[in-house]
């Protein structure tokens, strides 16, 4: 297929100059709200190679096969030439000193390493800037005391007894800088059998935790990830609004496009990154905004880092402009069918491919392969219906 001369809406080399390179990776050392199991946390790496243009990326070398350009052909694209590659934890490690001390080259991290694994001077965005920002329990600093449900910070040691004056729905959060991912960290308590699960694995962070947070279950109406960027040539641009899909306990199944966002939740979203960007902060960054049945905003959690839905918001006017949705999904166990089934789709033109990690690259069907793509189409309806028959075909076994 001819090269696709159409450009997103903005590219990370809009933002950042040849000095920054990307890191979407977690660290290697655990964190319990996060489980960054490694082949998901590898996976991460090569979400948003369509839209970094010119910007080095570290991407893990699965995340970078012929399988993703086989699939890239179709629309297109290219892997980006300016990227750093690794293939495991001692590899990333020295990857990430490397480019610090032999290229003289700042990165920009989604996620907060130790100083252990690397020096804070490194970060291109100020360690303790960003670790204030993304920090749960100081979001009043950032929305300036608005937007907030009822909430409580507790010590973790004094969350049994302090728990008890809380009447059920309520959530419980670390309350600290730790990323939660899927609604993974997020613990939403309905009854007495849910706080007994939440108060065991709270239990099991007791090392990495210090503090959590009681919040008020808001009953939403609409949940959106609000998303703007800033640089000191763009200032601070919004990129658009995803409606995040998730169900009764916050678990994440995807984002679709919102075609009317009301005007007060936008604006909530540009004073809170306001706010950021007055502490130094620069990107790009997605605020989950809650809005009730009365018409309030509820801000639920800042990230200050990309989301998984901004390549779709940047990429919008590449797709059917009806109805997309970003989402990924795993190989169940033949990753040659797997990827057969995906090729299938994407030559329809209803499924953009933005990355795939490619299990084939450790040995045959010994890790599974995980594709990551936004899908589009002429309505929500007719998606569900592709989305049905794409996953009934990833179930039916090839043997």
């Amino acid at each position: 297929m001819a090269e696709n001369t159409k450009r997103p809406m903005l590219t990370l080399s809009d933002l950042y100059d040849e000095t920054i390179v990307y890191n979407s990776r977690p660290s290697y050392i655990a964190n319990p709200w996060l489980k960054p199991e490694e082949h998901q946390s590898n996976f991460l790496t090569g979400r948003e190679m369509i839209i970094a243009d010119k910007m080095p990326m570290i991407v893990h070398e699965a995340s970078a096969t012929e399988r993703l350009q086989q699939l890239f052909d179709i629309i297109g694209k290219s892997i980006p030439e300016h990227i750093y590659k690794f293939h495991n934890r001692e590899t990333y490690e020295h990857l990430l000193n490397e480019i610090a001390e032999d290229k003289g080259k700042k990165i920009y991290f989604q996620y907060v390493h130790s100083d252990d694994v690397i020096d804070e001077n490194t970060y291109a965005v100020d360690k303790e800037v960003f670790i204030a920002l993304n920090n749960k329990a100081r979001i009043p600093e950032w929305t300036n005391n608005n937007y907030l449900p009822d909430r409580e910070i507790v010590a973790i040691d004094d969350f049994k007894a302090r728990v008890k004056d809380w009447s059920f729905p309520f959530v419980i959060k670390p309350g600290d800088e730790l990323p939660t991912a899927g609604g993974y960290g997020v613990m939403i308590c309905y009854n007495e059998e849910d706080l007994e699960k939440a108060t065991k694995r709270i239990f099991d962070a007791t090392d990495a935790t210090d503090n959590l947070i009681i919040e008020q279950k808001i009953e939403a109406v609409k949940n959106y990830c609000v998303q703007y960027a800033y640089s000191e040539e763009l200032g601070i641009k919004y990129l658009g609004t995803a409606h995040q899909i998730t169900n009764e306990y916050g678990f994440y199944a995807g984002n679709e496009n919102v075609h009317e966002v009301p005007q007060k939740v936008i604006d909530a979203g540009r004073e809170i990154m306001e706010n950021g960007v007055e502490l130094g902060f620069f990107g790009v960054a997605g605020f989950d905004l809650l809005l009730d049945k009365n018409g309030d905003v509820f801000a639920i959690d800042l990230n200050f880092r990309q989301n998984g839905s901004t390549s779709m918001l940047l990429l919008q006017h590449e797709l059917n402009p009806n109805y997309q949705k970003f989402y990924s999904y795993f190989s169940r166990g033949d990753n040659e069918h797997f990827f057969n089934v995906i090729l299938k789709y994407v030559k329809k033109d209803v499924l953009y491919p933005l990355s795939y990690y490619d299990g084939e690259w450790f040995g045959e069907d010994k890790v599974k392969s995980r594709f990551g793509c936004i899908w589009h189409g002429n309505s929500k309806e007719e998606v569900e219906e592709l989305e049905k028959a794409f996953i009934a075909e990833l179930d039916k076994s090839e043997l």
